[in-house]
């Protein structure tokens, strides 16, 4: 009864809200559509009827845009003009940028809340009429605003991999969602928006907020909708635990209750995984281990036989450390029967000029009923001191396997990439040994002065 009750009060909420922001007309049908960016040089095959080019679902927003546009992103950096490499890779990120310059003479506001303070793109877009406001995350947790997100008109959302950078619109592949004609879940949204905003200037986080900031949905109530006509439930969760007001759900709960309640099998496609988490205690850094998701991925499939597939990218900034943990993930299942736990690393040959070329920079994880699109890596001091924003959802009969939820169409996502020949297998077989060793000496040399700090914890 009480989470009835408490549905019924948040429905309520959000249809007061929509009154009082002029969207009191109702939505039209809730559409959910995958969108990617695949670089061209990566040869990956891709569903046009269930996917939608990532420059396409920015470009569809705008064009739906008919009063605001809110946008959180940790990097702006659009027009890289001395940095391209390849006449016309940048095309996209331009062709964007003047878009959003556009929005003006469309009368269409547009706001931003960024953590840069020198960025030459957010203060011509300031001159153009866009509000633009500083979250100081340095004197907030000494971290960074690693949000990506988009609400449009307070009706429609994207929430992704990708920033405000023309390396996610060619060079880097990237995952996300747009989400049409879902008001509640954009306001919810627009909550999470509006805390940043709110934060404008600040060099605490204040211990009182607004009701505007409090969610709307959580995992104990979540919104309840109809997606791509499947009946489904929604909410949104955010990090660090210090960015989280009254009723919102925590990434870190959001990705626990997405592991726990997998009943077959768990992918997880992530940039960087690494538990641990790094702090600064009197003058001096202190690394330790953090446990939370490692220790629920072990308890899923050693003790509930759930199949876990952990595909992680392999570029120049893999903390050597990664492969340790990893391998000890991996001898879990050593001897046991019904316990599935493998693990690959993305790799594409990278240019010199560019490390981030044919990167993959995804960050989700899909399960037999659910998905979680995050914003952060697996990485202990991402959830730690980094903002961070996430979405999960869930199908309400995900028995049947139609080919047509979003769950099935991220799957679909991961097992495409999973058989790729760009995800390497690092187990010690006879026709691995000289692909391990390769790998192992390319993440010996490029360590950084700041990866072997890692290596040397307290």
């Amino acid at each position: 009864m009480k989470a009835v009750a408490a549905r019924g009060a948040c429905a309520a909420e959000c249809i007061s809200e929509m009154k009082l922001t002029g969207l009191n007309k109702r939505s039209k049908e809730n559409k959910i559509v995958l969108t990617e960016n695949i670089p061209d040089d990566i040869s990956l095959h891709v569903d046009g009827r269930h996917h939608i080019p990532l420059s396409v679902g920015f470009q569809s927003l705008l064009e739906q845009a008919k009063l605001s546009v809110e946008v959180v992103s940790s990097v702006w950096d659009l027009n890289a003009w001395d940095l391209e490499p390849t006449p016309g890779t940048a095309a996209q990120g331009q062709l964007l940028f003047q878009r959003l310059l556009r929005l003006k003479s469309r009368g269409v506001k547009l706001k931003i809340a960024s953590s840069l303070t020198n960025s030459s793109e957010l203060k011509a877009l300031a001159a153009h009429n866009a509000q633009v406001r500083f979250v100081n995350m340095t004197a907030l947790t000494k971290g960074g605003l690693h949000s990506s997100f988009w609400i449009v008109d307070r009706t429609h959302i994207y929430i992704g991999s990708a920033e405000m950078d023309w390396r996610s619109l060619s060079k880097r592949k990237e995952l996300g969602v747009v989400v049409y004609n879902c008001s509640c879940l954009a306001l919810d949204l627009h909550r999470v928006f509006s805390f940043y905003w709110q934060l404008h200037d600040r060099d605490y986080i204040p211990s009182i907020w607004s009701k505007r900031v409090t969610a709307l949905y959580g995992k104990h109530e979540a919104l309840e909708l109809q997606l791509n006509t499947t009946p489904a439930t929604a909410y949104l969760s955010t990090s660090p635990e210090h960015f989280c007001p009254k009723d919102r759900t925590g990434d870190l709960d959001a990705i626990h209750q997405v592991i726990q309640t997998a009943k077959t099998f768990i992918f997880i496609s992530v940039t960087d995984y690494l538990p641990l988490v790094k702090r600064s205690f009197r003058g001096t850094s202190v690394t330790r281990y953090w446990s939370p998701i490692d220790e629920l991925i072990r308890e899923a499939v050693v003790l509930r036989g759930v199949k876990v597939r952990l595909l992680i990218s392999f570029w120049k900034k893999t903390h050597p450390l990664t492969f340790n943990f990893v391998t000890s993930l991996k001898t879990l299942c050593m001897q046991l029967h019904n316990c599935s736990l493998e693990v690959r690393f993305f790799s594409h040959k990278e240019q010199k000029e560019d490390f981030q070329l044919g990167l993959n920079h995804n960050k989700y994880m899909v399960t037999d009923n659910a998905v979680y699109l995050g914003t952060h890596d697996w990485v202990g001091s991402d959830f730690a001191i980094n903002a961070g924003v996430g979405l999960v959802v869930r199908m309400k009969d995900s028995t049947k396997d139609t080919g047509a939820t979003i769950l099935e169409h991220i799957k679909a996502s991961f097992e495409r990439d999973w058989r790729s020949r760009y995800a390497k297998n690092l187990q010690k077989s006879k026709d691995q040994q000289g692909k391990y060793r390769l790998l192992q000496w390319s993440k010996s040399q490029w360590e950084t002065k700041e990866e072997k700090e890692w290596n040397n914890p307290l």
